[in-house]
């Protein structure tokens, strides 16, 4: 194996895209998976089958298909290991996102084809923009009624500011579907299932209608030609056409993948970046998620790993405590499968189970002289009191708080005044899975109850008595997160730009790097 070889990427989407189908399938044409669930499935059922792949499991960030890891043989005999990260679709989870983008070298964003670019996958887009990820855009569910391609690929050439090259046409679509182009290969797949070669650039096939010869005249003139180099540097997408469901899309987007998508990458770090050939074993946690496997109620800390090979028992050093600690029986997962890790390469995710000893943000390495940067909190934009309903669960509720601020669940703030303490999320939807994570997993009842802060800032100033006196004259607004750090809580935005105009030489930041 080399680090050539691997393929780590994420696939993002909006809710109800598609994107838990496309996944499967390129399980499936991969030859992870033997039976698509989705192939059968009828009414309520219409989801996939393998337990990993419960919609009510993707409630949230608490999903349990994180991280699928399968092989693909080519046609040259070389075989791929591919590592694909699943995402929470919906924008309240977008930090969660961002954060398991920093653990891949590109992404594949789907996309509703009758619905196109919704307000919250432009959030998504804008994610992907920060970490400089190369995207892949799948446009799913051409056989349905939908939008013109010409309209979706301006609009992806607009939200995005890129290139954007079709690699393939659908034929047919929002009218009577007759099936999806390869641009590339010169092969179109049909509806009932069967493959024609086609010849010429102009003229497809002899059997298809003028108009759609000219729509692929016009595509390709009037988009940019495909080129590797400026998709990895990300100056341009390329754009697939299909529907997982019907099995239109999917194995051209896994051989894409193979062909295109970049390899492990350098990793931005301090004192200097690490490149995937360095010789020491490297790795960063990206995800921790607690009761993976409810009746062992595990935690599992993922961790990306940047160089050297990983060999099972050897011993790594976290930089939240320094101490070394003896990786004993680190995971991969297949499909639905775990299996333990015996050796682990640049690019590839390991699972360490753990009680508590790592966290997000996490570098584990041989000689504890590294650390990974770009895996920061973001301020919240809803501020909560937690009320609990019995008083003699304060210390379970406490754990509780912890340990999902330490899963990036939710951050937690503890008022410098007053017993109540303050939970921050970005979206609505995350206080849902924390009421309902709390009750189900620590048996703790609690309520929320509308705070008096609108949003929060981290501060820190050059000299420690500056700091001290904002803290003394402020301390009504004054908290500590988990760690300890500082916290101003602000009534509204508008009241943090107005205090740091009073106080110059104190910074309000609406991030820290973990």
């Amino acid at each position: 194996m080399t680090v050539s070889d691997r393929r780590t990427f994420a696939i993002i989407s909006h809710p109800d895209a598609g994107k838990t189908t496309l996944t499967e399938k390129l399980l499936y044409f991969g030859g992870a998976i033997h039976l698509a669930g989705e192939v059968k499935a009828r009414g309520q059922n219409r989801r996939a089958r393998s337990d990993w792949m419960k919609i009510e499991q993707q409630r949230g960030i608490s999903v349990t298909s994180s991280v699928m890891t399968f092989e693909r043989a080519q046609e040259d005999g070389s075989v791929i290991t591919f590592n694909l990260l699943d995402t929470p679709g919906h924008e309240d989870f977008s930090e969660d996102t961002y954060r398991t983008l920093t653990a891949v070298d590109s992404a594949v964003m789907v996309i509703d084809a009758a619905r196109g670019i919704e307000a919250q996958t432009r959030k998504l887009f804008e994610v992907c923009r920060l970490r400089s990820v190369p995207i892949i855009t799948f446009v799913n569910k051409v056989d349905r009624e939908g939008r013109s391609p010409f309209e979706l690929l301006d609009e992806i050439a607009d939200v995005l500011a890129l290139d954007v090259c079709p690699m393939s046409w659908p034929v047919g679509m929002g009218g009577t579907f007759q099936g999806v182009l390869d641009l590339q290969n010169r092969t179109i797949s049909r509806p009932e299932g069967d493959s024609r070669t086609f010849q010429g650039k102009v003229e497809p096939a002899p059997d298809l209608p003028a108009d759609v010869a000219e729509e692929i005249e016009l595509a390709q003139a009037g988009y940019a030609a495909f080129d590797a180099e400026a998709y990895r540097h990300g100056d341009l997408t390329p754009v697939y056409f299909g529907s997982a469901l019907k099995d239109f899309g999917p194995a051209e987007l896994i051989a894409a993948l193979a062909s295109y998508a970049p390899p492990p990458r350098a990793q931005p770090a301090e004192p200097a970046p690490v490149t995937p050939d360095t010789d020491e074993v490297t790795g960063f946690v990206f995800k921790v998620q607690a009761n993976m496997d409810p009746q062992h109620r595990d935690r599992i800390a993922f961790m990306r790993l940047v160089s050297g090979t990983f060999k099972r028992g050897m011993k790594l050093t976290p930089t939240g405590h320094g101490k070394p600690i003896a990786v004993h029986s680190p995971i991969l997962f297949f499909a639905q499968n775990r299996e333990i890790a015996d050796e682990a390469f640049p690019g590839d995710i390991i699972g360490i189970p753990n009680h508590g000893t790592l966290r997000v943000g996490d570098t584990l390495s041989e000689r504890a002289d590294v650390r990974f940067t770009g895996l920061p909190n973001f301020a919240p934009e809803i501020l909560r009191r937690v009320a609990l309903k019995d008083p003699t669960k304060t210390k379970q509720l406490r754990k509780a708080l912890d340990d999902m601020a330490e899963e990036g669940v939710t951050q937690v703030f503890y008022p410098e005044i007053g017993s109540n303490w303050i939970i921050g999320v970005v979206g609505q939807l995350q206080l849902d899975v924390l009421v309902s994570r709390l009750e189900a997993e620590y048996k703790v009842a609690a309520g929320l109850e509308m705070a008096p802060f609108d949003t929060a800032r981290w501060i820190s100033a050059a000299d420690p008595a500056d700091l001290k006196a904002f803290a003394d004259l402020n301390r009504a607004a004054m908290a500590k997160d988990r760690d300890g750090n500082p916290v101003f809580l602000a009534k509204t935005a508008w009241e943090v730009g107005y205090v740091a105009d009073r106080y110059p030489k104190v910074k309000f930041a609406a991030t820290r790097e973990r």
